[in-house]
């Protein structure tokens, strides 16, 4: 069992090439199971579909025990919106009469692995591309995930008793029509807690369309912190920190 536990931390934790692999994989394989709970959602529920939904939940399982197995206090792991969202994951995903009216939980595991530090450290090492353009990506990220989570949840909560919500491109014809506060009118929410999730989609999603147009008009800066008092954005061709006055070596990536 120790050996078990200390060949997962490698995989895991570790900084060989294998375990970078593994972590690629593990972010390629919620790339995909993204993917597939949006093509699956606008087919109708079939035995291949929930076929598919219990292997990817066995695969869920696995990885999430995996992860708990390793951490030294597993208890606290359990304080984690993260460790929630997995666990409704993988409920979703093993119970098939549950669904699509759980199905947006399942979207929430992206993020985690999005989020991961080792993945984005790796992403920063291997992709000259992704260190220039990394909080465009994020923004990108963040903004794409929470249209998927509200559709879904629009689609969940709306599709039995609203007649303008038939399917999943009308809760997102909803959700980008009030995120860019358009608001044609021609498809509304019912109900308090209808009017309720209108109003998170506005709010969160007018700031994360903001935040992700900040981030795309100002100007370019690359990040390096000055080892003096720590300023981490610079002008490319900056000598000197603009705060403090200490003299930078910036690394130069040279020439694309």
């Amino acid at each position: 069992m120790h050996a078990l536990t200390t060949k997962l931390r490698e995989y895991y934790e570790g900084e060989t090439d294998r375990a970078h692999r593994f972590r690629y994989g593990l972010l390629i394989f919620d790339l995909a199971t993204l993917l597939f709970i949006v093509v699956s959602s606008f087919a109708p529920r079939q035995r291949v579909v929930e076929g598919i939904d219990v292997l990817i939940g066995v695969a869920v399982a696995t990885d999430f025990l995996a992860r708990l197995s390793i951490c030294p206090r597993p208890w606290r792991e359990f304080l984690r919106l993260t460790t929630w969202a997995d666990l409704a994951a993988i409920v979703s995903f093993l119970a098939p009469i549950v669904g699509e009216g759980a199905g947006f939980l399942r979207i929430l595991r992206t993020l985690r692995f999005l989020r991961t530090y080792q993945v984005l450290d790796r992403l920063r090492a291997d992709s000259a591309f992704f260190r220039r353009n990394e909080e465009v990506i994020i923004a990108v990220v963040n903004l794409v995930v929470f249209i998927f989570v509200m559709t879904s949840i629009v689609y969940a909560t709306q599709h039995r008793s609203n007649p303008n919500i038939g399917n999943y491109v009308d809760a997102l014809y909803f959700t980008v029509t009030s995120l860019t506060t358009t608001g044609y009118g021609d498809v509304t929410l019912q109900g308090t807690g209808g009017r309720l999730i209108s109003v998170v989609v506005m709010i969160c999603g007018v700031t994360l369309f903001l935040r992700l147009a900040q981030v795309l008009f100002r100007p370019y800066k690359v990040r390096f912190s000055c080892p003096a008092c720590g300023l981490q954005r610079h002008e490319p061709d900056a000598v000197h920190c603009k705060a403090c006055g200490t003299i930078l070596n910036i690394p130069d990536e040279g020439g694309d």
